[in-house]
C-alpha cells in the first residue's frame, strides 16, 4: 500500500507487559497479551487492539483474495438467527449446550450463529430457481459464537471467534466434487501464504453432517486435536476419524467358556494381576446411557474408550456414564464384573478388535466371578462394531500396517461435502434442464481466521517473543529510536522515507523509555525487520536486524532504504 501512514508508538494503544498473564496456559495466549495485541474482555471473549487487528485484517485479506480467485462471491449474513431453520435440520437440538440461545421481548427463539448452512441454503433458495443459476460459491468472514463450557488457551478456544465460512451449491455430485477440490486448493494457497506448517487429514463430519470431510491442522503443542501420520505412506487422519476393518478369526478350537472365581478384582488391573495375564487378554465392558437406555461398550482391556467417538456415533442422542443408582435399579448388572454373555435389555457394541472368533477373559455377571474362553460370536453377539478406542502411538496404519505416529495440532480449516442434508431439510430445488425439479447438493468450508493468529504465534514465536511472517505482520519494519533527540529525528526521517516507498512502518519514538525496553518490545512484538537508529546516527549509520534469524548489519540510511524496499 503506497504512502502507508507511519504508526508512532508514542500514539499507539499497545501496552506491553513484562510478565505472563496469570491465567495464560499456552504460548500464544501469553505473547499476544504481553505484546499488546489482545485483551481479555470476559471468559472466552477477546478484544483486538490495533496491532492485533492489523494481523487479523492481513489474514482476512489473504483469505478473501484466495476465495475471490476461485470465483466465490462475498456476502454478509446476520449473526442473530431465527430458530426455525435450525429446527428443520435438527441442529437446534444437536448442538446441545454449545448453542447460544436467546429470546426477544415477544418470546421468539433465536440463536447466535455457530455456522450458517441453513441460512445460506435459504438465501440460495430465494435467489436461484434454475440450473442456469448454479454452480455458485458464497462466503462471508464473520464472528461466530459457541458456548464453550471451559474457554481456554486465549483466542484458541473462545466463545466468540472470527471465521471464514463458504458454501458451494451444485446440481450434481460431480459438481460438488469440483467445488470441494477448488476449496482444497485455495486453502493450501492460503496457509502457504500465511507461512503455516500444516497437514491435511481425514476427519469426521460431526454436527455438520455429510460424507467426505478433511481438516487442515497446524502441528503445535497447544493443539487440542490429535492426528495420526503414517511414516510409510500418505495416510493422515484425525484420531477421531481412524477406522479399522473387521477381521474375524477362527475361534473353533477355543474350549467352552468357563467361570472362574476372582474375588476382589473389579478392575482390569487387579484382574490381570490376579490371573497373571496381560490386560490385552481381558475384555473391558464400559456401561453408558444413551438417552436413558443402557449400552455396553466392549474394548480390549489394555485400551481406553474414546468417549468422543461414542458420543459421535450416537449423536444427537445424549450419552452419559451409568451411576450408582443405575446399578441399584439393575441388579443383573454387577459393577466390576459385567460380561457381554447373557446380558439382557442392554445394547452391546464393540470395537473391531473384539472381532468374531476372538477369545476373552471377562466378567461373569456375578460378584467375584469372571469367565474365560468367552468367544465373540459364539458366547455373545455384538450388535454393532464401532471404532471406539483411543488411538495410540504405534497402532497399525489402516492403509499399510506401519506403526502410526501421533502429534498434537490446532485445527485451522475444515472442508465438508455435505451432500443434500440441508437441501432436503429446507427443500432446496432448482429446475433442471428437463424442466423438472433437481435437489441441490452442497459443500461447507471453514477457516478459523482468529484461530490462525494463535496458530501462527504458536509455530513461529521464539524465546524473545512473537515472530510474524512478513505477509501477516502488523508492519514491515519496526524502526527504533535509541533515545536521544538526534536518533529520534533520524528514526522519524527514515520512517517517512520507508512509508513513502510503500512500506508499513512502526516507529518507536517514545520519550523517556530506555533503549533496552524499546529493544525488548521490538523483539516481543515480532515485526520481521528491526531498524535501529543508535549510537552512530550522527554518521548516518543505522543497524538492520532480521527478527527471525537475529542477523545484524550496519548500513548507511540509503543502503538500508535500498535493502528494505528491494
Amino acid at each position: 500500500m503506497a504512502n502507508a501512514p507511519v504508526q508512532r508508538m508514542s500514539q499507539l494503544m499497545a501496552k506491553t507487559l513484562r510478565d505472563d498473564p496469570a491465567d495464560a496456559e499456552v504460548l500464544s495466549h501469553k505473547l499476544l497479551v504481553r505484546a499488546g495485541y489482545v485483551r481479555r474482555t470476559a471468559a472466552g471473549i477477546w478484544s483486538w487492539l490495533p496491532l492485533g487487528k492489523k494481523v487479523l485484517s492481513n489474514i482476512e485479506r489473504i483469505v478473501r483474495e484466495e476465495m475471490d480467485a476461485i470465483g466465490a462471491q462475498e456476502v454478509t449474513l446476520p449473526a442473530l438467527l431465527p430458530r426455525e431453520p435450525y429446527e428443520a435440520t435438527g441442529r437446534w437440538d444437536e448442538y446441545g449446550a454449545e448453542l447460544f440461545r436467546l429470546q426477544d421481548r415477544k418470546g421468539g427463539d433465536y440463536l447466535l450463529g455457530p455456522t450458517h448452512e441453513e441460512i445460506f441454503t435459504l438465501l440460495v433458495k430465494d435467489q436461484c430457481s434454475s440450473y442456469k443459476d448454479l454452480p455458485v460459491i458464497l462466503y462471508q468472514i464473520q464472528n461466530k459464537f459457541r458456548d464453550e463450557a471451559r474457554p481456554r488457551a486465549g483466542i484458541l478456544r473462545g466463545r466468540e471467534f472470527l471465521m471464514k465460512d463458504s458454501y458451494s451449491f451444485d446440481t450434481e455430485d460431480e459438481g460438488l466434487a469440483q467445488s470441494y477440490a477448488l476449496h482444497r486448493q485455495a486453502y493450501q494457497r492460503v496457509f502457504e501464504r500465511l507461512g503455516l506448517d500444516y497437514r491435511i487429514v481425514a476427519a469426521t463430519a460431526g454436527a455438520m453432517g455429510g460424507s467426505k470431510s478433511e481438516e487442515f491442522l497446524a502441528p503445535a503443542e497447544a493443539g487440542e486435536d490429535t492426528f495420526a501420520d503414517c511414516p510409510n505412506c500418505d495416510f493422515a487422519a484425525n484420531t477421531e476419524a481412524i477406522s479399522y476393518e473387521l477381521q474375524p478369526v477362527d475361534g473353533s478350537a477355543v474350549p467352552a467358556a468357563e467361570e472362574i472365581p476372582t474375588p476382589d478384582t473389579p478392575t482390569i488391573e487387579t484382574l490381570a494381576a490376579s490371573l497373571g495375564v496381560p490386560a490385552s487378554a481381558t475384555l473391558k465392558n464400559l456401561l453408558v446411557k444413551v438417552d436413558g437406555e443402557i449400552v455396553a461398550v466392549g474394548v480390549p482391556g489394555d485400551r481406553e474408550v474414546d468417549m468422543g467417538k461414542v458420543e459421535e456415533h450416537f449423536a444427537p442422542a445424549t450419552v452419559e456414564m451409568v451411576t450408582e443408582s443405575d446399578f441399584a435399579a439393575r441388579t443383573d448388572l454387577v459393577r466390576g464384573y459385567v460380561g457381554p454373555q447373557g446380558l439382557e435389555k442392554v445394547t452391546y457394541i464393540a470395537d473391531p478388535r473384539v472381532a468374531p472368533g476372538t477369545a476373552w477373559i471377562t466378567g461373569a455377571n456375578k460378584d467375584g466371578m469372571h469367565a474365560k474362553n468367552v468367544v465373540a460370536g459364539r458366547d455373545f453377539e455384538v450388535e454393532e462394531y464401532v471404532d471406539v478406542v483411543v488411538v495410540q502411538e504405534g497402532d497399525p496404519c489402516p492403509k499399510c500396517g506401519t506403526g502410526l505416529k501421533l502429534d498434537r495440532a490446532i485445527e485451522i480449516g475444515h472442508i465438508f461435502q455435505l451432500g443434500r442434508k440441508y437441501a432436503d431439510a429446507l427443500k432446496l430445488d432448482v429446475l433442471g434442464q428437463n424442466g423438472k425439479p433437481v435437489r441441490v447438493t452442497m459443500g461447507s468450508y471453514g477457516i478459523g481466521v482468529s484461530r490462525a493468529v494463535a496458530a501462527l504465534a504458536e509455530q513461529t514465536a521464539d524465546e524473545k517473543g512473537l515472530c510474524w511472517p512478513a505477509e501477516v505482520a502488523p508492519a514491515d519494519v519496526h524502526v527504533v529510536a535509541a533515545g536521544k533527540a538526534l536518533q529520534t529525528e533520524l528514526a522519524l526521517e527514515v520512517s517517512d522515507k520507508l512509508s513513502a516507498a510503500g512500506l508499513r512502518v512502526l516507529v518507536d519514538d517514545r520519550a523517556g523509555v530506555s533503549p533496552g525496553v524499546k529493544f525488548t518490545d521490538a523483539e516481543l512484538m515480532g515485526v520481521p525487520k528491526i531498524l535501529v537508529a543508535g549510537r552512530r546516527s550522527g554518521e548516518g549509520i543505522v543497524e538492520l536486524k532480521d527478527r527471525r534469524t537475529g542477523e545484524r548489519e550496519e548500513l548507511t540510511v540509503e543502503e538500508a532504504l535500498t535493502r528494505l524496499t528491494a
